[in-house]
């Protein structure tokens, strides 16, 4: 069989990688119309960075090239000038705002037909051309890990046929909502009973033209507020209003004073001024302390409360808090405004973990004591407060006796007996004797999420007679049958109206919190973080209310994502279940996904929680796809120990299943395309001398270089957002790595040990040097950089089928990581600047003592004397220390220095940005053009060294510098650059 002809594609050679990471981080603060509000999934991958990786994974390069039986291309100047083009057709798509701009979609999608037909030309002799190589018909798309469906929805939009598939019913379900259904039953109107409108609003819904799913959406909005309509009329008693009565008012009157006196100055709660008696208020939340045993044999029969903080509201003029009042052998909880005492933001607890205090007697409660207690079934709750909405503000309440014997009266007739995986490392509630999903729950909770899940098949039984009464043809086929008529869409309107659900019970656990923040209080979602964390003081909100977490406010999120954020006029979408390892979905198409991290998330296990409420709901609906109790868990592709009966066990059947899956997208996919993989990454995965290597990594990496892949490029793109939970406090990278990869050739050679090396030294200068002075792309930023610098070093080293050790076995890809982040960390400077990366390495800012300075002076061929001379270090009493940049002179002139280590000027430039900004930064880099690319590698050198010892701080000095490193030189061109260097190529 001949080679297929395939052009190198433009993501195997350039990106605009500063425009797709400024959009990705724009977008993780997108709520409105967003598919993340859609319905909860893991990790999901920002529409920008998928819109782009697709459109670059299938639009030919520019450059000349020739070999493979095929000369096409241009020059370098011109191609240059063309990928400028196709940069800003990836910039415009990018943006938020053109998620839907058909002007822009159209531009990208002609691209993507012009170098399909280019490619479709250049094989149109090829034996499979007709099969392979319709120029009329572009290939389909297919993600085999579609997860929260980014991808598969953006390939939809850059108009493609797009397939999704997946092991987890969650995921399915998402995708089918984002993908199947919307092409389904696009441009039509919807059925339901149009709210009443008056005027205006009423006249453009009569003259509105329900393009797209827009009709779509408005059904799932008109059908979720009869829900709740109907929830209102079943269990509206279960939440009534606070009455405000003189009692109440009385009740918060300082004992100091007399209490006939209902004025501000004698409240305790100044939050209830200006009430009047008989008004009511609505209650938006419960906050309830779970307690225990008092451990004091004193006061054993009083359940004190497990309280992580008494702080009510953080904002400023509005400061409330809880503050306990011990009674005899009894407490009770009151309401306070204003300054909070120290003691208050702790509440009962004493440490990190399970460590409280008892309430009556100062005793401390330990973990074990409530491990214990919790496993015996014995924890319960009190309440502390109630929140109320009140004008442009919360209002918060004393506990009253009406409010918690109506939550202790409430008798759920279901509740999910499905057990909580035990995995230690994300699962905690097992440990405290929450092991079933409905111990998650008040039963008041309970009873709402039961109600509103019976309501969908009423729904869906609603939106049939409706459809029909509408005029809309009925084929009598199912939606899981691929019926189109109005059962189907009933069917389909209720997907939804379960996913709300689903999403409403996101704020609906005893899991949630209160957020007590200046800038918002509400309530905080049961999976804030990707785990199950074990609340001590929970939320429980009201789902009828208009405020935090009610469940219309999902249904109202969920039709914004249908009407706005689905494509306009989709090609066909498919999402099924299947097993990445074996599925024939990928045949012919063209493949990027987001593959499983190692054991970073279990996402089977994570989302059983929202299985068991969908799985409720839509079983009828999906019968083959809710079948089970749980979602599947043995072939899922992460290395959980707990599963898999310990680490290294773990480890194997990873590795051999990763391995697998990408074995058969190698074997599948369509010839012509490069393959692109996703793979999240986290700074604390390089831990030592070697660099980028962390377990995760490495095996995933190993995986897919044994499944017969070559990678041709690696993308480091920011598609986390820094302060996400999971990041915060920790030492976690907001990056993914994008992996390029085409299938290795059958008679892929081996090399040497020696060769590899001798191949990395030669290609991996010019590599670096485009990384950090832009070359064809955004120039890379040192937090990213590590990373990046593998795509050419891996690229060698994969396209071998094997690198041959001394002793003539395979080389390792830890090993091959090490060599190629070796070469990396080994820039040659000034022997001065050489001396201080070496005790920076050893000491950081440390002093360390001269004896052992003097001798790695020598070793780098200078002396202590002579750094000393140069200032950039300080010597006394046998001891020695480098100077940080705070310390260097403000004074320094580098024309007159006649000493200057490239460290020295580095620091100084450091020191000019902090202190005085980038004008003055770049007034001193006019001063010294000729050091300003040794500058920039050693800014690039020490932070990975910081990053690698966890230096946060003394990282981001580096990592600042070369992110403003354009507007340094901007500044510099501006002051008039002195010297034989006019112009930095940057």
């Amino acid at each position: 069989m001949p080679p297929i002809k395939t052009p190198k594609k433009l993501i195997e050679v350039a990106l605009p990688l500063d425009a797709i990471n400024i959009a990705c981080a724009r977008e993780k603060s997108i709520r409105h119309g967003h598919p993340s509000t859609l319905h909860l999934w893991w990790a999901r991958r920002p529409l920008a960075a998928a819109r782009a990786v697709i459109f670059a994974q299938m639009v030919n390069d520019p450059g000349f090239e020739q070999g493979g039986g095929f000369r096409r291309g241009m020059n370098k100047e011109k191609a240059a000038i063309e990928r400028e083009r196709l940069f800003k057709i990836i910039e415009d798509l990018v943006l938020w705002e053109n998620t839907n701009n058909e002007v822009v979609l159209n531009a990208a999608r002609a691209e993507i037909v012009r170098s399909w037909r280019e490619t479709c030309e250049l094989n149109k002799a090829h034996p499979q051309a007709a099969e392979l190589f319709n120029p009329d018909k572009l290939p389909a798309f297919h993600d085999p890990f579609a997860g929260g469906g980014a991808l598969p929805l953006e390939a939809q939009r850059l108009g493609l046929e797009s397939y999704a598939s997946d092991l987890n019913p969650v995921a399915v379900t998402i995708n089918k909502a984002m993908i199947e259904i919307p092409p389904k039953f696009a441009g039509r109107s919807p059925v339901g009973p149009a709210p009443e409108l008056k005027g205006k609003a009423s006249q453009e819904m009569f003259n509105k033209q329900w393009q797209g799913a827009q009709g779509l959406a408005e059904d799932v909005r008109r059908y979720g507020a009869w829900m709740r309509g109907e929830a209102q009329q079943r269990i509206g008693h279960l939440y009534p209003q606070i009455e405000v009565t003189p009692e109440l008012i009385a009740a918060n009157a300082r004992s100091t004073r007399d209490s006939g006196q209902n004025d501000s100055d004698n409240l305790h709660n100044t939050g209830l001024a200006g009430l009047q008696t008989g008004q009511k208020l609505t209650v938006i939340a419960w906050l309830w302390a779970r307690t225990v045993k008092s451990p004091n044999p004193a006061f054993s029969h009083v359940d004190v409360p497990l309280a992580s903080t008494f702080i009510l509201s953080k904002k400023e003029g509005k400061e409330t808090y809880v503050h306990p009042v011990v009674d005899g052998d009894g407490y009770h909880f009151e309401v306070r405004t204003g300054t909070p005492p120290e003691s208050a933001e702790k509440g009962t607890k004493l440490a990190r973990g399970a460590n409280f205090r008892c309430i009556m007697s100062d005793t401390p409660i330990e973990p074990a004591f409530i491990k214990a207690e919790g496993i015996a079934g014995r924890l319960k709750q009190r309440l502390m407060a109630v929140v109320t909405e009140g004008v442009r503000s919360r209002i918060y309440i004393a506990p009253t006796t009406e409010q918690e014997e109506i939550a202790a009266k409430v008798y759920p007739e279901w509740r999910p007996e499905t057990d909580i995986p035990p995995d230690k490392r994300s699962m905690f509630t097992p440990l405290y004797g929450l092991t079933k999903f409905g111990d998650l729950f008040t039963p008041r909770q309970l009873v709402a999420l039961t109600t509103f899940s019976d309501l969908v098949p009423e729904a869906i039984s609603r939106v049939r007679a409706d459809a029909l009464a509408a005029g809309m043809a009925d084929d009598g086929q199912e939606l899981n049958a691929g019926g189109n008529g109005a059962t189907a869409y009933a069917e389909a309107v209720g997907v939804y109206l379960a996913m709300a659900v689903g999403k409403f019970s996101d704020n609906a656990s005893s899991v949630c919190t209160w957020h007590n923040g200046a800038a918002h209080q509400k309530i905080r979602a049961t999976f804030g973080r990707q785990a199950l964390p074990m609340t001590w003081d929970f939320a429980e909100g009201n789902p009828l209310s208009d405020s935090s977490g009610n469940f219309f406010r999902q249904v109202t999120l969920m039709s914004e994502v249908i009407a706005k954020t689905f494509v306009l006029n989709p090609k066909y979408g498919g999402a099924v279940q299947a097993d990445a390892q074996t599925q024939s979905i990928s045949a012919g198409k063209v493949v990027s996904t987001d593959p499983p991290y190692y054991d970073n998330i279990g996402y089977a296990d994570l989302s059983d929680y929202f299985y068991v409420w969908l799985r409720k709901s839509l079983r009828p609906i999906l019968p083959s796809l809710y079948a089970t109790l749980a979602v599947p868990k043995v072939e899922e592709l992460v290395a959980s120990p707990y599963r898999h009966g310990g680490k290294t066990q773990a480890e194997t059947f990873f590795l051999d299943g990763m391995t697998q899956a990408m074995h058969n997208l190698a074997e599948q996919a369509h010839p012509a395309f490069p393959v692109t993989i996703y793979y999240a990454f986290k700074q604390s995965d390089t831990q030592d001398d070697g660099g980028t290597h962390s377990t995760g990594w490495v095996t995933f990496l190993e995986a897919v270089l044994r499944a017969g892949f070559a990678l041709t490029g690696t993308w480091p793109m920011r598609t986390e957002l820094g302060n996400r939970m999971i990041g915060s406090g920790t030492n976690a990278l907001a990056s993914s790595i994008v992996l390029v990869c085409r299938q290795r050739a059958a008679d892929a050679p081996t090399i040497s040990r020696r060769e590899f090396i001798r191949e990395l030294n030669s290609a991996l200068p010019e590599a670096l040097l485009d990384m950090t002075r832009g070359g064809v792309n955004s120039p890379v930023a040192p937090v990213d950089l590590s990373q990046a610098i593998i795509g050419p070093g891996m690229a060698i080293f994969s396209q071998y089928t094997a690198v041959l050790e001394a002793d003539g076995k395979p080389m390792s890809v830890r090993t091959a990581l090490q060599l190629i982040n070796r070469f990396f960390a080994e820039d040659d400077f000034d022997h001065d600047t050489q001396f201080c990366l070496a005790w920076f390495d050893q000491q950081g800012w440390a002093t360390g003592k001269f004896g052992d300075a003097d001798v790695l002076a020598r070793a780098k061929g200078t002396s202590v004397g002579g750094l000393v001379e140069s200032g950039v270090v300080a010597s006394s009493a046998g001891s020695l220390r480098l100077m940080r940049w705070a310390e260097l002179a403000k004074d320094w002139a580098p024309e007159q220095d006649a000493r200057t280590p490239v460290w020295e000027s580095l620091h100084q430039l450091i020191r000019a940005l902090n202190q005085d900004g980038e004008s003055a930064a770049g007034g001193l880099l006019a001063r010294m053009p000729e050091r300003a690319e040794p500058m920039r590698a050693l800014a690039y050198r020490l932070y990975t060294l910081c990053e690698r010892k966890s230096w946060a701080e003394d990282a981001r000095a580096y990592n600042e510098l070369v992110t403003a490193w354009t507007s340094i030189e901007q500044a510099s061109s501006e002051a008039g650059v002195v010297g034989s260097q006019t112009q930095l190529e940057i």
